[in-house]
This record gives structure tokens, sequence and C-alpha cells, in this order.
């Protein structure tokens, strides 16, 4: 039996840590037996989890001979990280044990420098502060998990449920994770990434700044043809300049923060009205309806009629 270690730490956050004892606590093999054995371990007897206190069965020692040890997320992912719960994962990880985070859980994870040099992701949310804080890291913030092999990494919320799926099936081939994935009233797969959840408001840029006015001005006008050296003419600069002030204040260029601001737009009309696809593609700038799905979907991940469905 594969036996996972659900690692408590201070501060918790509940989903977070009951996914994982709940997906893995329900799996069971064709024959009906179990197929993991999951331990819930702390560091101390007693665990802040927010609205309430929990006691771990296990201590630190219930990591030691585990197959996998989740790291769920916590409310202040940039706590320090304890010296003898990295020198634990360190150890296990020594051991060849596999370690997966969820959600913000790759914060105390990446503390331990073990994801140092790997792709890895979080939630959207805080995948800046995840990159700023751990530059070693590829932190790709549109993915719901990356796997690693040994070690793996979770978007927010409800991508924790997908990378247990996915570990399931990596375990014990995909019938058991689709089994799996029907009790927990899931697909096995999800369509596109967390991309698709990503409110794409743009970098944020200090009032009075020479950026303000030609921003408020795009905004007004995704529906037209715009080119770069529109942009620049309005600016009253040349585009090399204009370039460099993009990147400077917004961090991007402005034919991209042009695109994000149209799919941006694209998505609260697809959210909001019932429009069809070819009109709002039409609505914020795109003379394609082909070049505008195909921009959705790079940009978020899925399809507009697909997130239409989701979030309509």
């Amino acid at each position: 039996m594969h036996t996972v270690a659900v690692l408590a730490l201070d501060q918790v956050i509940p989903f977070d840590l009951s996914t994982p004892i709940e997906v893995f606590s329900r799996t069971r093999l064709p024959d009906g037996r179990p197929g993991y054995q999951v331990r819930v371990c702390a560091e101390r007897d007693e665990i802040d989890a927010g609205a309430f206190a929990l006691r771990a069965p296990w201590g630190l020692e219930g990591l030691q001979g585990a197959d996998t040890i989740i790291v769920p997320g916590i409310a202040e992912p940039t706590a320090p990280l304890p010296p003898t719960i990295r020198d634990a994962l360190r150890s296990a990880a020594a051991d060849g044990t596999r370690i997966a985070s969820l959600c913000v859980g790759t914060f105390p994870l990446a503390a331990t420098g073990l994801l140092n040099g790997l792709r890895a992701t979080t939630h959207w949310r805080a995948a800046a502060l995840l990159a700023a804080a751990h530059p070693d890291i590829d932190v790709d913030p549109d993915v719901l998990y990356v796997d690693n092999g040994q070690f793996l990494t979770s978007a927010g919320a409800a991508a924790g449920l997908d990378l247990c799926l996915h570990m399931i099936r990596r375990d014990y081939g995909s019938a058991v994770a689709a089994d799996a994935a029907r009790l927990s009233v899931m697909p096995l797969e999800r369509e596109g990434g967390q991309a698709q959840f990503i409110v794409h408001d743009h970098v944020p840029t200090p009032r009075g700044s020479e950026l303000e006015t030609l921003l408020a001005w795009l905004r007004e006008n995704l529906a037209g043809e715009i080119t770069l050296t529109d942009i620049a003419e309005h600016a009253g600069t040349s585009t090399r300049t204009l370039i460099r002030r993009f990147r400077d204040q917004t961090g991007t260029t402005p034919l991209q923060w042009l695109h994000r601001a149209r799919i941006r737009q694209a998505q609260h009309l697809l959210e909001t009205t019932a429009h069809s696809v070819e009109r709002i593609g039409h609505q914020v700038g795109f003379a394609s309806p082909t070049t505008f799905r195909d921009r959705f979907k790079r940009t978020t991940g899925v399809s507009p009629q697909a997130y239409r469905r989701t979030f309509a």
C-alpha cells in the first residue's frame, strides 16, 4: 500500500489539508482494497488551522518511510519555515520520497531549496511573489500543476484536487484515477490551465505617470485597429522610447498590453452578454474570428465557448 503523509504546518489552510486526506483515503483499487494509507503529521501537538485548532496523530516521524509527502498551503506563505521541518523534507527528498505542494504550499517547499532550478506553480495571485522570493525557480502561473517527477506543485484550491488525481493515475493507472475522480465529482482532466481563472488586470501604473493618459486612450479604443506606430504617435514619442517606457512602467510591451486588455474585455463580455463569439471578437478589435479564438485560447488556455460555459 502506498503511504501518503500530509504535513500540517502552522496556519494550514483547511481546504488544502482536507483535499489530499479525502481523495487518497477514499481511493480504492479494482479488487476493493484501499490504495493509500494516509498519515497527518505535524511538528507540534496542536496546530493553528485558522477557524479551529487540530491535533495530528503523527509527529514529523510520520514523514519517514512515506512514499509521498503533501505540503498544503498556509495562511502566511512567506512565514519562515522551521528548521526541523526544512530538514525533515530535505531528508525525505534525499531518500527519494515524492513531495507535492498544494496552492501556496509551494512557498514552504521552495524554502527547502528543493525546487531550485525546476519549474513550479502556485496560486496565480501569489505567483509573482513566489518568483520574487525564489528567483532560482521557474514559476509558471498559467498551469494547474507541474510534475517534475519527484517534486510536484499545484495551483490554487481545486487544482490541488487535479494534482492528487494525477498522482493516483501515476501510481495505479487511469482506471483507478477515473474512479477517484468520479467519487470526487471531478473530471479526471480539466480543459486549460489556471490562466482561464486569472483576472488579467494590468500592472498598476502610478497616478500621474507619463503613461496614465495613454493607457486610458487604449482602453477606450480597444475595438479600433491600432498599430505600434499609432500608439507612439498618440504618445508623441518614438516607438523605441515608447517600448522602453512601457517595459519600465508596466513590465510588458505596448502591443502585449493591448492584446491582454482586449482579451480581458472579451472575458467580461462572454460572462455578461449573450453576444456571439464573432461579435465579441469584433467588439474588442479582432477583424478575424479565427484570430480572436486563437489569441483567446493562447491567453486563457481555453476557447471562448469553453470560457463562457464555465463563467457565464
